[in-house]
């Protein structure tokens, strides 16, 4: 059975909240049901209120305060309880009080009832809404914060809109009651003093639609578009300013269409698509082409993490019926083949592949010295200045190194400079520590154990791999522990020192110190990105851990945009890519039209053994976000070919709202986990839920199975248990 997942609650505290939302709905539905039981309606016709005009005047001129606060009261109520006949209502205001005080009583009776209908519905309905779609919100909710009070206004000045509609879905977003009130407030004045004015004329009105003319209309789409011509005017004049400073630095014309620094994923993907659409692009690399992944991450460490794997089989070889042996083989072997494995690859991001494409390649330092022109200083002497309409960053990220004493004199290495150091022994590290307990430290920690190395893994948090539930740093844990890496979590490093000949890591476990002597040490404490040396500095531009970019990511020069790692907030090889494809089209092509980077699905993988895999939301971001879930858990041990081929470990985990089959996460855990996601992801991107999944056909025997069978556990969990029960019915009189 799911099991269901919320935000903690104190069970006294959510009745008396519940017992307030039902005594509000019920409130306001009687105050609906009244309004039409006793035909309210009839008082507010065009007819009625002039045929009464006469009565109302003279009550009116009898007791002139006492007839306002009534009337201010009736229009707070009717906007409240979104009834309708607001327009009526607002015609007698000017019929009454004429064109002043009329548009005053008005504007703040509409303004109050109206945040009291955005209230109200953001009481009884903004949590659920929230709780159910708060993933696909999540990009609404960014816009109303950044933008909400324009387009609030703009709505507020087209009396076309059904202004109860704007009360109640905004109500059900994240914008702050008191702009609600003061947008409203201001943007409802025009058509108020519009409406008031036509009421003064009462008598000669022949209808409603009398009021607004197509002209007047057509002014009124003109004033609403005037918030976001504003706003345009507003973001030429930041431009402007921005560029201030440079204006005599812009060139008449430029050199290139596109400058792309850094070729890693992103750089290379940049590069790819402006030579594909035709742009003249030159792509700087100060390094390798290909970046980190080829070099230093992705590529060699698949291919250490593949030989660990085969020394492991080999060990355990007994578990498929054949002869266990202990593994023998040079660790230099080894490391040579990762460089063949990189040198298989390499043509791939090639020098002579992007030359052939049309891109210009030049390697050597890249430095912005104004928002147009590019300094390089060349890898073989000599330094070319490029021009260019816009640039993209892809300058990539680097390991992070802590301040940490005695680091340096110990010696240390990381994902980037482990290969060529490790590459010069004849022997895996005898005794190995690696400080992190991320994804980086995991698979570096289990792969050289499997080699044979003693590993100790030292990390400073609770658990493994905290980005994950418990349940997935548990599994984690227990992998690495099997192949005897020895995990000390909880445990804060303070300091390396020499104790003769050995390397000492001093630690810190509960106010308590304890020695870890080590031969080497990899440094996996994460990466951080890049953000000096090549002009950001000078430049202005602004950086918080990565570069600062808007939706589109663009920094606060329109022309020059960032993407990768160095833009986060993910630092994958294939974000990289994916960032990259929005940050070149909107820089070529951003005067036609402009793409919004959409970060909505974002698979991930640690390569450890079992791999992990997610897309979208675990348990402790649903709750830490306040979606309401359950979970849908499937065991790989029961799967068939997870059987045959050993490898019966693991869990496929599903978030799903409750009762509905809308994936609103996925974790796998087991062999192939990476691989078995993108099921998950394409249906996540395209809105499928698991019905769809399960009434796809998968190939028997496969691992891919595991994604049907756990669509089953929640289609089983979610079987209408009273219709069941009238077909057994149905089938026990077939038999009679």
């Amino acid at each position: 059975m799911p099991e269901i997942g919320r935000p903690t609650r104190m069970p006294s505290t959510g009745t008396v909240v519940n017992l307030r939302k039902i005594l509000l709905l019920v409130a306001v539905l009687l105050g609906i049901a009244a309004f039409f039981a006793f035909d309210l309606g009839r008082f507010l016709s065009l007819s009625y209120l002039q045929q009464s005009q006469a009565t109302l005047a003279e009550l009116t001129a009898r007791s002139p305060l006492q007839v306002a606060l009534a009337y201010f009261a009736i229009y707070v109520a009717a906007t409240a309880l979104s009834l309708p006949g607001a327009t009526l209502i607002t015609l007698a205001g000017g019929a009454l009080f004429g064109l002043f005080w009329g548009t005053v009583l008005v504007s703040f009776a509409s303004s109050v009832g109206a945040t009291l209908a955005f209230l109200v519905a953001r009481y009884l309905l903004r949590d659920s809404i929230q709780a159910r779609f708060g993933p696909r919100l999540a990009d609404v909710n960014r816009g109303i914060e950044k933008d909400g009070a324009f387009y609030l206004f703009t709505l507020r000045l087209i009396p076309v809109v059904p202004f109860f509609v704007i009360n109640l879905v905004m109500g059900l977003t994240t914008m702050k009651a008191r702009t609600f009130y003061a947008v409203s407030q201001l943007g409802m004045l025009a058509g108020t003093v519009v409406y008031v004015n036509a009421g003064t004329q009462l008598g000669r009105l022949d209808s409603l639609q009398g009021i607004l003319s197509p002209a007047l209309l057509g002014s009124f789409v003109l004033l609403g578009l005037f918030p976001l011509l504003a706003r345009w005017v507003i973001q030429f004049v930041q431009r402007r300013q921005v560029y201030a400073r440079w204006r005599s630095a812009k060139p008449r014309s430029f050199d290139r269409n596109l400058i792309v620094i850094g070729a890693g994923a992103g750089g290379l993907v940049s590069a790819y698509i402006a030579a594909v659409v035709k742009a003249k692009v030159t792509l700087v690399e100060a390094h390798k082409m290909g970046g980190d992944c080829l070099n230093y991450g992705c590529v060699p460490s698949k291919a250490l993490i593949r030989s660990a794997k085969l020394a492991h089989q080999m060990r355990h070889a007994g578990q498929f019926g054949l002869s266990a042996t202990e593994p023998a083989f040079s660790f230099r072997a080894v490391m040579q083949r990762i460089e063949a494995v990189i040198r298989a690859i390499e043509p791939h991001d090639s020098v002579e592949r992007y030359t052939g494409l049309g891109v210009e390649v030049l390697q050597g330092h890249a430095r912005l010295t104004n928002p147009w022109t590019v300094e390089i200083a060349l890898n073989d002497g000599g330094t070319q200045v490029l021009t260019a309409r816009s640039i993209v960053i892809a300058a990539g990220a680097r390991p992070l190194v802590p301040p940490l004493p005695g680091l340096e004199d110990s010696g240390y290495v990381t994902s980037d400079t482990l290969w060529e150091r490790f590459g010069q022994l004849d022997e895996v590290p005898r005794r190995l520590l690696v400080l992190g307990g991320g994804p980086i430290g995991c698979e570096l920690a289990q792969a050289f154990a499997r080699l044979g190395s003693q590993v100790t893994q030292v990390e400073m948090a609770p658990r493994l791999m905290l980005r994950e539930d418990e349940d997935v740093s548990a599994a984690v844990r227990q992998a690495l522990q099997a192949d005897g890496v020895e995990v000390r979590t909880d445990h804060q490093a303070l300091r390396c020192e020499r104790d003769g000949n050995d390397k000492v890591l001093v630690v810190s476990h509960h106010g308590v110190e304890q020695r870890i002597v080590f031969d080497e040490l990899i440094c996996a404490l994460g990466r951080s990105a890049r953000l000096s040396g090549y002009g950001l500095e000078e430049l202005g531009i602004p950086t918080h851990k990565t570069v600062d970019t808007n939706e589109y990511l663009q920094t606060i020069y329109p022309n020059i945009y960032a993407a990768g790692d160095v833009a986060g907030p993910y630092q994958f090889t294939h974000v990289a890519a994916h960032q990259a494809w929005y940050a070149t089209v909107n820089a070529l092509f951003g005067e036609f039209r402009r793409f919004k980077v959409d970060h909505r699905v974002i698979p991930w993988a640690t390569f450890v053994d079992p791999e992990v895999a997610r897309v979208g939301l675990s348990e402790q971001d649903a709750k830490a976000q306040g979606v309401a879930f359950e979970v849908t858990r499937y065991g790989i041990d029961d799967l068939d070919r997870a059987i045959a081929d050993g490898e019966a470990r693991g869990f496929v985990k599903v978030l799903t709202p409750p009762g509905k089959d809308t994936i609103l996460g996925v974790t796998i855990v087991g062999t192939h986990a990476a691989d078995l996601l993108a099921e998950y992801v394409l249906a996540m991107k395209h809105g499928l839920g698991l019905n769809k999944i399960l009434g796809t056909l998968h190939t028997y025997p496969t691992l891919a199975e595991a994604n049907k069978y756990a669509a089953g556990e929640w289609k089983r969990a979610h079987a209408p248990q009273r219709l069941l029960a009238w077909v057994r019915r149905y089938h026990d009189w077939k038999r009679q």
